[in-house]
This record gives C-alpha cells, sequence and structure tokens, in this order.
C-alpha cells in the first residue's frame, strides 16, 4: 500500500516567518479535542510529537476516533458474515476467504491515518469480493475523503459505487430486492463520502480562520512598527529643520568671540545677547516640536508654527549672524498663502540659508518668492560659489532630503544642485489654489 502514487502525507502549510511578527498565542488545554493536523495547523510554531513517519502523533480525540471507526468497522463485518453464514448455497471455502479478508480489512483501518489513499485504492477489489470488508471500506472512503483533495475521493469512490450493480448481481441480498439493495449501498457510500468533505471543509475553515487572524497580528504589528518609523522620522526631520538654523546661529557667534575675545565691550555683549536669544528660541522651538508630535497636528500645537510672514523675522536673524541676504518676496499678500504651504516654504528657505552659512560662509544669499493663488508658489534659495576654501562638513545632504520629502507630501516638488559657477542653487514649487 505504501507504494501506491500519490500516497504521501498531505503537508501542513508552515507560515513563513515574519521580521515583525508578534510572538504565536498557544492552543488553550483542550488541544487533545482536535484532530493531531489541526492542532499543528493551529500552532505550527509549537513542537508536537512526530511518530516514526514523520506525521504528528494521534491526540486522544484521534484515538477514540480512530477506535470508534474500527468497532464500526468490525461490527458491519459480524452483519456481514451472519448474511454470509446464513446464506443458502454459499460455499465454505468462499465463505472463508471472506471472513478472513474481512478481518485483515478491518485491521487495516487502524492505518488510515498514514497511508489514506493506498487503503482507499485496495479497499475497492476488497469490498468488492468480501461482504464483511464493506464496513472498512466504507471508513477508507471516509479517510479519503477527509484527509485528500477531491479529485482522490472522485476517481476511487466513483469506481467502488459504480462497481455496486455488479457486486449485487454477483452475490444478491436475501433480504432485499436487487434495485432496493444497490440504491441503499450508493446511498450509504455517497453519505459517508459527502460526511467525510465536510469534515475536511470544516477543517480548512479553521485553519484559514487561524491563518487570517495570525495575518492580522502581523499586519497590525508592522502598522505599528511602521508608525513608530514614521514617528522617529517627524521627529529627526523636525529637529534638523528647526534645531539646525537654530545651533549655526549660535556657531557663528560663538566662532566670532573666540577669535576676536579682544573685541569691544559693545561687540561681545551683543555676540553674547544674540546667543541667548538663540538658544532660547532653540529651546521654545524644541518645545514647539514636541508638541506638534504629541498633538498630531500643527494646528492644535501651544506655539503657532511660523509661516511665510514670518520670512522677514528669518532672513533677519540670518544677516545678524554676518549672512549677507538679499531677500527678492514678490507675494504681496503672505498672510493669505495657506498655512501649510507657507509653513513648507519657511523651513525651504530656512535650510537654505542654513546650508549657506555652512558650505558658503560670506557668500551673499538670494532668497526670491513670488506666486499667486492658482499659480503656486515658487522659492529659490541661490548663493554663489564660497570666497575661500571651506572643509567639508559631516552629515550633509540629510536636510535635503527631508526638504523634498517635505514638499512632495505638500504636493509640490524641490531641485536643487550646484551651478557652473561654483554656487548652489535650491528651488521648490508648492500649490497655492
Amino acid at each position: 500500500m505504501s507504494t501506491v502514487r500519490g500516497d504521501a502525507p498531505e503537508p501542513v502549510p508552515v507560515p513563513v516567518p515574519a521580521p515583525y511578527a508578534p510572538p504565536a498565542r498557544e492552543l488553550p488545554g483542550w488541544r487533545w479535542l482536535l484532530p493531531s493536523a489541526v492542532v499543528s495547523g493551529l500552532d505550527p510554531d509549537r513542537p508536537h510529537r512526530v511518530g516514526r513517519s514523520g506525521r504528528p502523533r494521534r491526540t486522544v480525540r484521534d484515538w477514540v476516533v480512530d477506535f470508534t471507526v474500527f468497532v464500526f468497522a468490525v461490527l458491519l463485518g459480524l452483519v456481514g458474515a451472519h448474511d454470509l453464514t446464513t446464506a443458502p448455497g454459499t460455499p465454505q471455502a468462499l465463505a472463508a476467504v471472506d471472513q478472513w479478508l474481512g478481518a485483515l480489512a478491518c485491521a487495516a483501518v487502524w492505518l488510515r491515518r498514514r497511508w489514506p489513499v493506498g487503503l482507499a485504492v485496495v479497499m475497492v477489489p476488497v469490498s468488492f469480493l468480501s461482504t464483511t470488508a464493506g464496513g472498512a471500506g466504507l471508513v477508507a472512503f471516509f479517510t479519503l475523503a477527509v484527509h485528500r483533495p477531491f479529485r482522490y475521493i472522485a476517481w476511487i469512490g466513483g469506481l467502488s459505487i459504480a462497481l455496486n450493480p455488479l457486486f449485487f448481481w454477483w452475490r444478491p441480498d436475501q433480504d432485499l430486492p436487487y434495485l432496493v439493495s444497490v440504491v441503499l449501498a450508493v446511498l450509504l457510500g455517497v453519505a459517508m463520502i459527502g460526511w467525510g468533505m465536510f469534515v475536511r471543509s470544516q477543517r480548512q475553515l479553521m485553519l484559514s480562520l487561524r491563518d487570517r487572524a495570525r495575518r492580522a497580528e502581523t499586519e497590525a504589528a508592522l502598522r505599528a512598527e511602521q508608525a513608530q518609523r514614521l514617528a522617529r522620522e517627524a521627529i529627526a526631520r523636525e529637529m534638523h529643520d528647526v534645531l539646525a538654523h537654530r545651533l549655526t546661529l549660535l556657531s557663528v557667534h560663538a566662532g566670532a568671540l573666540e577669535f576676536r575675545p579682544d573685541a569691544p565691550r559693545d561687540e561681545v555683549a551683543r555676540a553674547a545677547g544674540v546667543i541667548r536669544e538663540s538658544a532660547h528660541e532653540a529651546l521654545q522651538d524644541l518645545r514647539e516640536i514636541i508638541g506638534v508630535l504629541r498633538a498630531g497636528d500643527p494646528e492644535e500645537a501651544g506655539r503657532p508654527q511660523p509661516t511665510l510672514v514670518a520670512l522677514d523675522t528669518l532672513v533677519a536673524e540670518s544677516r545678524e549672524a554676518g549672512t549677507k541676504v538679499i531677500l527678492d518676496n514678490r507675494v504681496t499678500e503672505s498672510a493669505a498663502v495657506p498655512a501649510s504651504v507657507g509653513r513648507t516654504a519657511y523651513r525651504i528657505a530656512q535650510e537654505g540659508l542654513t546650508n549657506a552659512r555652512k558650505h558658503a560662509p560670506g557668500a551673499e544669499v538670494t532668497v526670491s518668492v513670488a506666486g499667486a493663488p492658482g499659480d503656486g508658489l515658487t522659492l529659490s534659495v541661490r548663493n554663489p560659489a564660497p570666497p575661500g576654501d571651506v572643509p567639508p562638513v559631516p552629515g550633509s545632504g540629510q536636510g535635503l532630503i527631508g526638504l523634498t520629502e517635505r514638499a512632495t507630501l505638500a504636493g509640490g516638488r524641490l531641485e536643487h544642485g550646484a551651478e557652473e559657477d561654483g554656487g548652489f542653487q535650491l528651488r521648490a514649487w508648492l500649490p497655492w489654489g
């Protein structure tokens, strides 16, 4: 029986471990009430006891079911043996062979889980030759319908049902007419096969629901991980956009104090005041960032976010730090610019001025803003080549990546790059509808 093609144990699907899969939930203590195949499918992460064939060992429920179907096959076999011995004209040798085949078929019922296809194939000729093997044949077809796809039971069970008219013509029933015997046998076989298919569908439903629950847990974990990653990116982006500007101002004034310790007292006091004011503004901006991240919406933060109206203040701060800035603002009504667009434009200008101070100190920076409702808002920050050699700044380029993403989320676009004369230009277009 083990050499029948396609009679390998039905594989149990093993889910591919997800990188963020949550810990698997163990089945409750009543796992012994479930079939071993269902237990291994519902709880694949738990190690299961396996036999020599590599299949999961029987649960208590499996042993009870196997013993029950064995008793069922034996009882039907005893009924068939009684009818065989009471039937007139039955040769003694035929009755002995029939009973031996029936006994072997009943004993083979215990192999139904290991070789369901092979047992069902063998039971087709055995059930045709032996009356006492009828119960074992029904059990074999039921097992095949439970453990294998429909195509197996369609061919094997269909062949067995098709042989029923020939069987009752060869060995007619003494108590029932021929047609009634054939109809009852066909109905009993179809009922057993249908019952097995129903059990298989219920098991597949349980496994599919468990698989969907595991996928839902994995997707929830992935969504939580993604939300955490987005929150970290938002914190990093806001930290860079806001604090980099303030810290460069602090660096410029602190550097002036370091290289000119003999500066007049008034200049030292003014530089110290700028440093104090910049540090205060940095703390305020940091509180602002935390408030935005906690509220989830910039409009709900305690301190208002800077918009295009604050562009003049930004330019003035840069000029106080010693940067030569030319502002060409052609937007007549800066307050009419939508808040989200104004915030994005402000951050782009802030990042452009910060980069100019770091990469082109001493160069003149030109900030140009133009636009109107329906045409969009255009912003550019340009600086020529620095007057001298500038050492490379570590971590350069991260702010531009964040600005590109910010402009894309706002529905606009951002371009940046070096020019032929060695300068650098940052260009952005934002929708203003």
